[in-house]
């Protein structure tokens, strides 16, 4: 049996949310080129880190080791944002990290 995601958890309760999601976000808002999917992974991680919404987190470290961000930069990321959006949020990111780059082992 397939494991279930998030997105397919919350398509059976908002399916109109993840069609935006995956048409408007992930299709043109991702694909746009004004920037490399790198960046854009550097952005949301970062954003992700200092609003402290672990639960996305994951899934957009994930993406952003796809898009060729490093391990070690990730940590940086956590590091520097520990003095702008506090410590707690920068403890938890950081365990959120060890837990995505165990699983990509």
């Amino acid at each position: 049996m397939a494991t279930q995601t998030s997105r397919d958890k919350v398509r059976t309760v908002a399916p109109k949310l993840v069609e935006l999601s995956e048409r408007v976000l992930f299709g043109e808002v991702w694909e746009r080129p004004g920037l490399s999917k790198r960046d854009r992974s550097l952005i949301t991680v970062a954003a992700l880190v200092a609003l402290n919404r672990s639960d996305q987190l994951r899934g957009h470290l994930d993406r952003a080791l796809n898009n060729g961000v490093t391990r070690e930069e990730i940590g940086e990321l956590i590091t520097h944002l520990a003095f702008y959006s506090g410590w707690p949020t920068a403890m938890t990111a950081g365990l959120v990290a060890k837990e995505v780059f165990d699983q990509k082992k």
